[in-house]
């Protein structure tokens, strides 16, 4: 059976990251014009034929999942009282990449470790609560258009 995907709702938007990726997709570049901004040149890993040498999709989706992760958790605590139960928390993210079996393109796959934190209700509030999770598990609301 496949799986249910429901699609959240927002209806007030709090932030909004702008990006733009130019040039050879995963061998270009992509730059934000945010508030700091950023400007990475990316380069295909060496385990998809690349050579390695700079950096990829999937590595900042994995630091942008572990520290929204992070942040999520220790809000959580924080509304129950616990902050201190994530003072030294560390989240570990891992995204991996690969051919979906019924699909064309990629199959995406996320492990989240949680280190220095016992309190099973807060690591479950703050996976609830993490836009990123929520995004893989409800789904986002995605928009393409011609600029």
């Amino acid at each position: 059976m496949p799986a249910i995907c429901v699609t959240q709702r927002v209806t007030s938007w709090q932030y909004t990251a702008h990006a733009t990726a130019r040039g050879q997709g995963r061998n270009g570049q992509v730059k934000s014009d945010d508030d700091y901004g950023l400007d990475l040149r990316l380069a295909m890993p060496k385990s998809l034929g690349g050579k390695g040498d700079g950096q990829n999709p999937e590595m900042l989706f994995a630091m942008g999942y572990a520290s929204c992760f992070l942040g999520a958790m220790q809000m959580m605590a924080g509304r129950v009282g616990k902050a201190e139960a994530v003072k030294n928390a560390v989240i570990h993210a891992q995204v991996h990449v690969g051919t979906p079996n019924e699909m064309e393109g990629f199959g995406l796959k996320v492990d989240i470790q949680v280190e220095n934190v016992e309190d099973e209700e807060i690591i479950k509030a703050g996976h609830e609560a993490c836009p990123y999770s929520r995004a893989l598990k409800y789904g986002a609301e995605v928009n393409v258009t011609k600029a």
